[in-house]
């Protein structure tokens, strides 16, 4: 059920005095709040305020599927989209005060759909042809909304910076990374924080100092468009720099907005030194913090408190899920202590937005936007013989996988050199959507894209036999260990060790069999090349995404091999391309089941 929000009568009776209050606009602060040891008798000494957040939006401006061309549908029962989230912050505003409610995302907003992609590639809003480009339907959005402010996301990167850096000139509020530096002078390259200053009739401002920090993965997962130009060192070692700054401005609340999981992992193992998931870590170790709104890791955590090590203090986290699936309300109480305030309770949950309905005015500002972008999506590129699914990708070779696998490695092998075009071709490629299917019949660009998501470009890279067989035993690990004579549920088999479909690489050139009776190490059964085993010594290009080339996921040897091919096309209007020169998309021409699933060598299925 979800939790209603409180009434304007209920959250103002928690404050001495209901009179109208403001907020003032929040760029960084420079002085403290006027401390007196004798406040005036009409002085409040308590007050109420909120801070609401989102995160990993990924530009879903609607309640729309542009892959499926329908209203968004999930099992959940979930709805998507900031419009919805714009009703529910509405209501939090108008039950608490205008003035006493903050807005605040931690990051991924102008990457992740059809939407995104359309106004970052097709009409770029960085301009074509010396002719100005349009404005960003997520900076519309959230300019109406009235965001205090956002943090970086590692997807704010993917197009570039320019794409990025002309999306922050179109918001009207601060897109926050303490920790992206310039990698020259080593200083911030984007605001790190700003004060934000909620006005109390009769009273001192509370002062809220916001602080954003992004994810260290960027140096890996971007390398390509922020090597030499930035750099991302970790979130504790920043925030250590940056809550203190906002406590000597005189900050009586340090609210964080952090791109980075809370459970302290990586998936990156030790190629960065520096936490991927890093929130709990910042709870822990960095004195100063009230709370943290948390990000990147796409899941529901309405309320998990940290106790600072070195203060005993608990710090609130909370983490709204993705796509504007939930918004997190953080609300805080503060009491006036000799002219500055303390906060003296905090709360947090997650509201959800599926009861509500749309924006009317973000309808009315970005619907022919989305428009566009629908006929965009449900343009013909080509047709194809057969229906192919991706339904069961993810424990068996399926057409649908070989598409990409063909695409990828006809494109690498025509821009390979002579002498790196004599060695021995493969792919490898992840299953990222299981409801993707390319339908019998016309093909449409949101078929496509429908089964590659995401906006990874190509490398072709070398690694030898004995690396390419650590490569897959490192794949395999996706799987539950099912010994022999167990029946094999595919419902339980996959995501073993956090380990999620994006993450899992099938390969296509060479043979080789997953025996999942095996424990983990020791599953790559029969490793051929055109039916000899493969050498440990021989040499082959790899056709992989730039995700994984760089170290995404932590794949063992990829990300420090030798470059044969790079590119800077998306794979995905690649396959569209491939279509389009086709004609007619025929699984005959690539089909090819090469690995499979076994029990002590008998195939699963």
């Amino acid at each position: 059920m979800p939790v209603q929000p409180m009434n304007r009568r209920q959250f103002m009776q928690k404050s001495a005095v209901t009179g109208a209050a403001a907020v003032a606009a929040g760029a960084v602060g420079t002085g403290t709040a006027e401390a007196s040891d004798h406040e005036p008798e009409h002085t409040p000494r308590t007050w109420s305020f909120s801070i609401l957040g989102t995160t990993d939006l990924h530009s879903h401006v609607f309640d729309w599927d542009y892959y499926k061309d329908a209203a968004y549908t999930d099992k959940a029962g979930n709805s998507c989209g900031v419009a919805r989230v714009a009703t529910l912050v509405k209501q939090q505003r108008e039950a608490k005060g205008e003035e006493r409610v903050l807005l605040v995302d931690a990051g991924d907003i102008i990457q992740g759909t059809s939407l995104a992609y359309y106004f970052a590639r097709v009409d770029p809003i960085t301009g074509t042809d010396g002719k100005r480009g349009p404005k960003h339907p997520m900076a519309v959005a959230m300019n109406h909304m009235r965001y205090d402010a956002a943090a970086l996301g590692n997807h704010e990167f993917n197009y570039g910076i320019e794409v990025l850096r002309k999306f922050e000139s179109q918001c009207r509020f601060p897109l926050l990374g303490a920790n992206a530096l310039d990698a020259k002078t080593l200083r911030p390259a984007f605001l790190p924080y700003t004060v934000k200053r909620i006005c109390v009739p009769g009273a001192p401002d509370i002062k809220v100092g916001i602080l954003g920090l992004t994810n260290p993965g960027i140096a890996l997962w971007d390398k390509d468009n922020v090597s030499g130009k930035m750099v991302f060192p970790g979130l504790v070692e920043q925030a250590k720099k940056y809550v203190p700054r906002l406590r000597a401005l005189g900050c009586d609340v340090v609210f964080l907005t952090d791109h980075s999981g809370l459970d302290g992992s990586s998936s990156y193992g030790d190629s960065l030194p520096y936490v991927e998931n890093a929130s709990n870590l910042v709870a822990e170790q960095v004195p100063g913090i009230d709370a943290i709104l948390v990000g990147h890791t796409h899941v529901e955590v309405s309320s998990y408190t940290v106790k600072n090590e070195e203060t005993g203090e608990e710090v609130l986290l909370s983490e709204p899920y993705c796509w504007g699936y939930r918004l997190s309300v953080f609300d805080f109480e503060v009491e006036l202590h000799h002219g500055r305030w303390k906060v003296t309770s905090k709360t947090a949950q997650t509201l959800n937005p599926n009861n509500v309905e749309e924006d009317p005015e973000i309808t009315r500002l970005l619907k022919a936007d989305h428009d566009l972008v629908v006929k965009y999506v449900n343009t013909p590129v080509g047709t194809c013989t057969a229906d192919l699914s991706a339904a069961e990708s993810c424990w068996k070779d399926v057409p649908i996988m070989d598409f990409i696998h063909e695409v990828q490695m006809k494109t690498v092998a025509a821009g390979l050199s002579a002498a790196d075009a004599a060695l021995p071709l493969i792919s490898v490629a992840a299953p990222f959507s299981r409801t993707a299917d390319i339908p019998q019949g016309s093909v449409t660009i949101k078929d496509i894209a429908g089964l590659y998501i995401y906006d990874n470009t190509l490398y072709g890279k070398k690694l030898t036999g004995a690396q390419l067989k650590d490569y897959l035993e490192y794949a395999a690990k996706y799987y539950h260990q099912v010994p022999a004579g167990t029946a094999v549920d595919t419902s339980t088999l996959t995501n073993a060790n956090k380990f999620w479909d994006y993450m899992y690489d099938t390969a296509a050139g060479v043979s080789y069999e997953i025996d999942i009776a095996q424990p983990e190490g020791s599953r790559i059964k029969n490793l051929t090349y055109k039916g000899a085993a493969v050498a440990a010594d021989q040499v082959f290009v790899v056709a992989v995404n730039n995700y994984r080339a760089n170290g995404g996921s932590g794949y063992p040897h990829i990300a420090s091999a030798d470059i044969a091919y790079s590119s800077t096309n998306e794979i995905r209007q690649l396959m569209i391309d491939y279509v389009v020169s086709k004609g007619t998309l025929n699984p005959s021409d690539f089909a090819d089941a090469n690995w499979k699933l076994t029990q002590a060598g008998t195939p699963v299925f």
